[in-house]
């Protein structure tokens, strides 16, 4: 459960507060921001992305779709356009925050061949999304990422994209990170899938763009649905009829503008920490309330959580709000089948929810976690326990038995939403938390520290 981000492990520090209070903004939703840069850099036109979340696995993508052809800019507050995401030209600061990119679109057939292997990092989104897009392009390319990305499974991707005509090979055959992939001319077929990724479904959707005829995709539940919305937004010839997707290959996709809300993946981790502490209460404003992102919302309610959803409102086609949360009385409950695809990420948080609530919590169908930036489902289990959970682990889920947590030291595996839920863990803990490997965080949530140490002072340093 290693990779490249634990090569030199800073050692944080989190003791639990008095008081957890404040507003706050997250990052930009990530998955948005993947989308409205990969699919603007194959549309005609010009498209700018406000709030973009800057974190390590977009920038992959954007360093990805420019060395294909595409044009990614970011519009300092100065004005002035500068090909460098991370710096600012002025200050020189090294800014990840949400910012505004201008996207110059090369059209559905004006990507051209990179000169180079490209490294999607540590992002799973970028690796599968960009290998539709590259399974029907008339150039040859190489896809490789961090030590991380390149053990998790390609095979789920590459095998229906070769029903479509693609020409695609890899390590372990034909299942890992790096792959190449060759010419082709993709045609358009049915596609049943047989787990619900959106990662899957999206990479899908986007070859089928390139694909002669229709490419119908049949998903066993229901995942977010991002994709498809700005794909309709730009023009693509879609059609969704329950779990069942058509589209039309060839269209003229057309830049859009887009407004990218608050990740709720972040969120999660101030929602949950407010739960949990004894004295607290966070509103995150201005988050994406997506309803097939929004499975934590309701099984925090569930477990009876004060959680309050205000100013909601449609925001470049996206439902987005302010989430309140409040210490609250939480007990056990079981979660899985439809609702595990729209908290998946959040898994872990929910986790650290469940060691402090009243009763047991099973957590069971979340097999998938064990193929993300970690083994996710052991991690948790690991590191809870090492932190005095009670937890069970079993093949596709956790069953938690509430009680107390004690504090202790704790290991992040590199995963950026283990050192964040280990965070989380330690405000509602009897004493410190040590979490190794705590500057993960940037390849989602740049600032979590600082945020976290502005809604509760004196609460985390790094040693």
């Amino acid at each position: 459960m290693t990779n490249d981000h634990t090569a030199s492990p800073a050692l944080r520090a989190v003791r639990p507060p008095a008081t957890l209070r404040g507003d706050v903004t997250v990052p930009g939703d990530k998955s948005i921001t993947h989308r409205a840069v990969m699919l603007n850099a194959i549309a005609s036109g010009t498209a700018t992305v406000t709030g973009a979340g800057l974190g390590a696995d977009c920038l992959s993508t954007a360093a990805c779709v420019r060395a294909l052809g595409a044009t990614v800019r970011r519009l300092w507050p100065t004005a002035e356009l500068t090909d460098d995401l991370r710096r600012d030209p002025v200050s020189g600061k090294d800014d990840r925050a949400d910012a505004v990119l201008i996207v110059e679109g090369v059209g559905l057939t004006g990507l051209t061949e990179p000169a180079d292997v490209l490294d999607a990092g540590n992002s799973g989104t970028t690796s599968r999304l960009l290998t539709g897009i590259l399974a029907g392009q008339p150039f040859f390319s190489v896809l490789t990422g961090d030590a991380s990305l390149r053990s998790r499974p390609m095979g789920r991707v590459v095998e229906p994209l070769r029903a479509m005509g693609a020409r695609i090979t890899a390590r372990r055959g034909d299942t890992l990170l790096p792959l190449a992939v060759a010419p082709s001319n993709l045609r358009g077929r049915e596609l049943a899938m047989r787990v619900a990724s959106a990662q899957l479904k999206s990479c899908l959707l986007l070859a089928g763009l390139y694909a002669e005829g229709t490419t119908e995709i049949v998903q066993p539940e229901a995942s977010r649905d991002h994709t498809e919305r700005l794909l309709a937004a730009q023009g693509a010839r879609l059609n969704a009829e329950g779990l069942r997707l058509r589209i039309e290959g060839r269209p003229a996709l057309r830049a859009v503008d887009v407004r990218v809300p608050g990740d709720i993946s972040s969120a999660a981790f101030w929602l949950v920490g407010a739960c949990v502490h004894p004295n607290a209460r966070i509103t995150v404003r201005d988050v994406g309330v997506n309803p097939t992102r929004t499975g934590i919302l309701d099984v925090l309610r569930e477990m009876g959580a004060t959680i309050a959803v205000e100013n909601e409102r449609i925001e470049g086609g996206e439902p987005v709000a302010d989430v309140t949360a409040e210490s609250s009385r939480l007990r056990g409950v079981e979660v899985g089948g439809a609702t595990i695809p729209r908290l998946i990420d959040e898994v872990p948080v929910l986790a650290v929810a469940a060691a402090v609530a009243e009763g047991v919590t099973v957590i069971r169908d979340a097999e998938e976690l064990r193929v993300k930036e970690s083994d996710r489902l052991a991690a948790v289990a690991s590191e809870l326990r090492r932190l005095g959970a009670a937890v069970e682990e079993h093949p596709d889920g956790l069953t938690i038995t509430g009680g107390r947590l004690t504090g202790g030291e704790a290991e992040s595996y590199g995963d950026h939403r283990m050192a964040m839920s280990l965070a989380i863990a330690a405000l509602a803990a009897a004493g410190p938390v040590l979490i190794n490997g705590g500057e993960c965080v940037d390849i989602s949530y740049p600032t979590f520290w600082p945020d976290l140490e502005r809604l509760a002072p004196g609460s985390t340093r790094e040693l």
